[in-house]
């Protein structure tokens, strides 16, 4: 470095750190007396929101919208038979006040006097054997496997005649 450049700089430093001094804060100082000088404002109140009601789904079973159209055949629909019908003057047993769908099979059991099967539902585990009625469709027990309860259910067609509908209850296997 050359021995006159040391003086040179620090007289540009001083020259730039004099620009920097001064108490001339004028136009500050009538800046923020005109913000003092407008009226206060006030905070408006955070806005009421409504609660949030919840939505419960209650078209799931129905045809989707985004689905075309199903055109139902009316010549291929089952008709019903008027020979066929429920017997109005059978007194109606413990288990035909419970949907089908609610009893499952659990087992079967097998004496001299015949073979049964256990289905659960109905709050608990009961006995039934061919011949016996389960469920709200008049369902009569026709046939007991090892792997199964058979089940005939007379249901209306909706035209006054009735359809025989077969169901069957499968043994539940423990998982």
């Amino acid at each position: 470095m050359k021995p006159w450049s040391k003086p040179l700089c620090l007289a540009v430093l001083a020259m730039a750190l004099s620009g920097c001094g001064g108490d001339d804060y004028s136009d500050i100082k009538a800046f923020m007396a005109e913000v003092n000088a407008k009226p206060k404002g006030q905070i408006e109140p955070i806005p009421r929101f409504q609660a949030y009601e919840p939505f419960t789904y209650m078209a799931s079973n129905l045809r989707s919208p985004f689905q075309p159209p199903i055109r139902i055949d009316l010549a291929a629909k089952p008709k019903g038979s008027r020979l066929i019908k429920p017997d109005p003057n059978r007194v109606k047993q413990f288990l035909e006040g419970f949907n089908i769908e609610e009893f499952e099979m659990v087992g079967t059991l097998a004496n001299p006097a015949g073979r049964f099967a256990l289905v659960r539902g109905a709050g608990g585990v009961h006995r039934v054997k061919v011949g016996d009625y389960l469920g709200q469709n008049d369902g009569k027990i026709v046939a007991i496997t090892d792997a199964e309860v058979d089940v005939v259910e007379l249901v209306p067609d909706g035209e006054g005649g009735w359809i025989e509908r077969p169901r069957t209850i499968p043994l539940k296997e423990h998982s």
